[in-house]
Parts: C-alpha cells; sequence; structure tokens
C-alpha cells in the first residue's frame, strides 16, 4: 500500500486548546500550555503516522493575528499565515465555553480568502451541554461552506479519534516528509526551553512577558544516562530578575523544580537541571 499524507492547520482564537489537542494527538509534550496570550511563538509541527498515512499538524498562534497587524505581532502573523499555505486542510478549533459569533464570522470571513477545506471543532465539550452548541453550528453552516463539524476534548481526549478518521479521508498519495519516528519539527534543546517558558509562564503570567527567551548553554547524556542541562533566562529588564528568582530563591527553586520534573517525564530520564537568570 503506498504511503500518504495530509498537511492540517490548526488555527484558533488563543487558548482554544490547540497546544493540548496537538500534545494529545502525538503523545508526547511538544507544544507548550498556558493561559498567556500567544505562548506558542514558532510554527510547531506535530507528526502523527497512522497505518500508511503521515498527519503533520501545524500548531499556530493564536488567531487574533489573522486580521490585526502591528510590530509586535508580524512573526506571529507570518507563521500562522505560513501554516494556513502550507496545508491541505485547516482545523478551525472554538473554545465551547466562550464564543463570541462576531469574532468568529470575522475569523471566518477572512478564511474564505484561502481555497482550503475547513473543520470547525467545538473544543473542552466536556464543560458544556452539546444542546448549547447546536444553534452556533447551525448558524456556521448557513453562512459558510464547512467540510464538517465536530466535539471533542483535548483534556479528557475525547472524540479526537473520530476527528483522525475524518481528516485521513483527504490524505493523498506522497512520499512521507518526515521519519517515522519523529514527532515534531523540533529538536530536544527547543522543546526542554519551552518546557522551562511554560513553567515560569504558569507561575508568573501576569508579572513576565511571553516572549522570554531562554538559552540552553549545556545538555548532555551522562555516564548513568541521567540528563545534565544548564539554561539561562535571558531578561531585558532588571526587575524581571528579581520576580523570577524571587524572595530568598524560593520562586526560582519552584521553577528549576517543576521544569525538571517536566523534563523527566517527556524523555524519561532523570533530569539535573541549572538555571542563571541574566541580562540579555
Amino acid at each position: 500500500m503506498k504511503n500518504k499524507i495530509i498537511k492540517i492547520a490548526l488555527i484558533g482564537k488563543t487558548n482554544a486548546g490547540k497546544s493540548t489537542l496537538i500534545n494529545k494527538i502525538v503523545g508526547e509534550k511538544i507544544s507548550i500550555q498556558n493561559k498567556k496570550i500567544n505562548t506558542t511563538l514558532d510554527l510547531i509541527v506535530g507528526v502523527k503516522n497512522i497505518k500508511h498515512i503521515q498527519m503533520i499538524f501545524y500548531d499556530t498562534p493564536g488567531s487574533n493575528f489573522l486580521k490585526t497587524f502591528n510590530s509586535n505581532s508580524k512573526t506571529l502573523k507570518i507563521n500562522l499565515w505560513q501554516a494556513i499555505d502550507d496545508s491541505d486542510v485547516i482545523l478551525y478549533l472554538i473554545d465551547s465555553k466562550t464564543i463570541k459569533l462576531k469574532f468568529l464570522f470575522d475569523q471566518l470571513n477572512k478564511l474564505e480568502e484561502v481555497n482550503k477545506k475547513k473543520i470547525i471543532v467545538f473544543n473542552k465539550i466536556d464543560l458544556v451541554s452539546s444542546k448549547n452548541i447546536l444553534p452556533f453550528v447551525n448558524k456556521i453552516d448557513s453562512k459558510y461552506n464547512i467540510e464538517a463539524f465536530f466535539s471533542i476534548s483535548g483534556k479528557k481526549n475525547k472524540g479526537i479519534d473520530n476527528l483522525l478518521k475524518f481528516l485521513n479521508k483527504f490524505s493523498y498519495n506522497s512520499k512521507w516528509i518526515y521519519k517515522e519516528d519523529e514527532l515534531t519539527n523540533k529538536g530536544d534543546e527547543f522543546i526542554i526551553s519551552e518546557l522551562l517558558r511554560e513553567t515560569i509562564l504558569t507561575y508568573l503570567h501576569k508579572e513576565i512577558p511571553y516572549n522570554i527567551d531562554i538559552k540552553t548553554t549545556e545538555y548532555k547524556f551522562l555516564k548513568n544516562n541521567n540528563i545534565k542541562i544548564k539554561q539561562k533566562i535571558l531578561i531585558n529588564e532588571n526587575r524581571y530578575k528579581k520576580i523570577i528568582v524571587g524572595k530568598k530563591g524560593i520562586m526560582i527553586k519552584k521553577i528549576r523544580e517543576e521544569c525538571q520534573q517536566k523534563i523527566s517525564d517527556v524523555f524519561k530520564k532523570r533530569t539535573h537541571l541549572y538555571l542563571e537568570v541574566i541580562n540579555a
């Protein structure tokens, strides 16, 4: 049987659950999850192989940037449209708890400009009644050409298998782009840096900007197969150092311990993490 591929752009408003969904599909944590706006800065690819079909998902920044434009959002917007251009299918994810029809229609109007198949996915369906979703389905369906509607819970892993089966219908004969054991386009050091950034934002999302820089200065396997990692947290204002370190170093200790555990969980190896906060 010939190999097939399908490329899917995962689009949606900030906090719709895109990163949670792609992590569930891939089976590993490749994209960070945080309530702070646009924590996904890079164009992250997630790869899911089902038999002879390779599914390539593009995790994107929040689609709030589909229409707006300013210097701060330039890279985010470029990454978003790159994913749309490269994809075969657009998967538009909606937070079922906070549906705003005007915003949604503005987004879909913009997506009408590209000739791509579109699927609407209502996420977090475990938190709302399905009868509350139906009126929105009817309004969207009457106005736009949508291939299908799905209701899922990325967090609870509900409805995802049915969604993947439907997406496979759009696959086509092609050589696989990624190797069979590759889950993402990002290397280990990128994932490690993202896990640290996620941990910092978890504790300090109100105090620290989302585009905080992380530099990995050492990443090596020890003789006992443990991992030793040294990372620098780069700040552009001195006041951030005091916030990140915390009183008597309590905050940086919490961040280090939690991130160290996350890395151990992802790579299935005991990790020794060393952090330093410095001026960029």
